[in-house]
């Protein structure tokens, strides 16, 4: 009961501070009465966790390190989506009520502060409840995720990249529905499902339908790859965890670099960096494939020395592994062609890439990861980022020689 009436006086103080904040020009002064306020909130009611993102971002304020509507929309999203979040159980509805409340409450900062960021609020949102999920454990999670909606939203804010409304709108709706049908299909888990919306969203804003619809190739190949002989997988002890449902280390291991892509294209709208995202994914199907057909094919060999090891060592590839790689290298390439985001050289440089970067992921896999310093996140990581990388240098070659594009 103190825990709620402690929320509900952190509430009332953000709407205090934020209906008072056009009207105090001096940001030290009005980081500190937060800060203060905060703290005897803290000393009462027991809002902990609550007061150190209170104190840390007012101070970020009041040195002028944050811009006041980041401060007061992030104010706003914790006090009103904790109220909300604490009062409901560990389910699908009370993440979507929790959605709901953030939004509110961003929302009612723009207006009140008369400012147009629908974009910066919509990243705020999804960084909430993405960390939501992933923290959730965690003692001291709001700490993290007050830094972190701040943050994004600070982000956005600074790049200063202008998007029409309604294809925002369209996009978080697109996002929305295919991580929920994702997490249905128990291809994705709860943390699955933001963090796939989020990598819609960049997707749709920054590039445009045609971008998610090749990425939307590469998570139909997982999926499938990934129930491949689910049972045989499962009985040798290499299936995907949580019965094939993929969370967001999966996600971000395999879209974080195509999303960086994306935005880059975004911003500059220069085509080398389309080749860097349709390579990008190329490498994720590839290896996706590689690692789930693959592992069924027989005893595999060590990339490094070509000897015999154990069926799903980090670094074993197969003849079937190989094979399928080059297959899904080559169909996320062909849809991307069909969808005329890339044009024919290009998609024979995203082919060559999918396949080098699956082999560079087993190469990571044996002399890195088999070794303690990467987890298998870190090595998907690595390996879309080579892939990237390469598809890059291959395609600046090409143009180089003068290859017709």
């Amino acid at each position: 009961m103190a825990k709620q009436r402690g929320l509900g006086y952190t509430a009332a103080l953000t709407g205090g501070a934020i209906l008072a904040g056009p009207y105090v020009h001096t940001p030290w002064l009005m980081g500190l009465v937060i800060i203060l306020f905060s703290l005897i909130l803290w000393r009462f009611f027991g809002t902990k966790y609550l007061a150190y993102v209170f104190c840390i971002l007012s101070a970020l304020y009041a040195v002028n390190l944050l811009p006041f509507v980041v401060l007061a929309t992030t104010l706003a999203m914790i006090s009103l989506g904790e109220l909300v979040f604490q009062s409901g159980a560990d389910d699908l509805n009370t993440y979507f009520y929790y959605v709901i409340s953030t939004a509110w409450a961003g929302m009612l900062v723009m207006v009140y502060l008369h400012e147009q960021a629908l974009l910066m609020v919509i990243f705020g949102i999804i960084a909430a409840v993405l960390l939501k999920v992933i923290l959730l454990k965690y003692e001291d999670s709001l700490v993290l995720e007050g830094i972190g909606i701040a943050m994004t939203m600070y982000l956005i804010k600074e790049l200063n990249y202008t998007a029409d409304i309604g294809i925002v709108i369209i996009a978080v709706f697109i996002a929305f529905v295919f991580g929920y049908f994702a997490y249905r299909f128990k291809t994705a888990d709860l943390s699955g499902l933001f963090s796939t919306a989020l990598v819609g969203i960049i997707l749709l804003v920054f590039a445009d339908a045609t971008w998610v619809l090749v990425m939307l190739a590469f998570f139909i190949l997982g999926s499938v790859c990934t129930r491949y002989k689910f049972e045989y997988k499962k009985r040798i002890g290499v299936e995907q965890g949580k019965s094939g449902a993929r969370g967001y280390r999966n996600v971000f291991a395999n879209g974080i670099v195509a999303c960086a892509a994306a935005v880059l294209y975004g911003v500059f709208v220069q085509p080398i960096f389309i080749v860097m995202y349709v390579g990008c994914v190329a490498t994720a199907a590839a290896d996706t494939m590689a690692s789930e057909i693959g592992v069924t094919g027989g005893i595999p060999y060590m990339i490094t020395t070509l000897r015999r090891v154990p069926i799903g060592t980090n670094g074993g590839i197969t003849t079937t592994g190989e094979l399928v790689a080059l297959g899904g290298s080559f169909v996320v390439s062909l849809v991307a062609l069909g969808l005329h985001v890339i044009t024919p050289w290009m998609a024979v440089i995203c082919t060559i890439t999918g396949f080098v970067g699956t082999n560079l992921d087993s190469l990571v896999g044996a002399v890195l990861e088999n070794k303690g310093f990467l987890g298998n996140a870190g090595t998907n990581f690595l390996a879309t980022l080579g892939g990237g990388i390469f598809a890059v240098a291959l395609y600046w070659v090409f143009m180089v020689h003068g290859v017709a594009w």
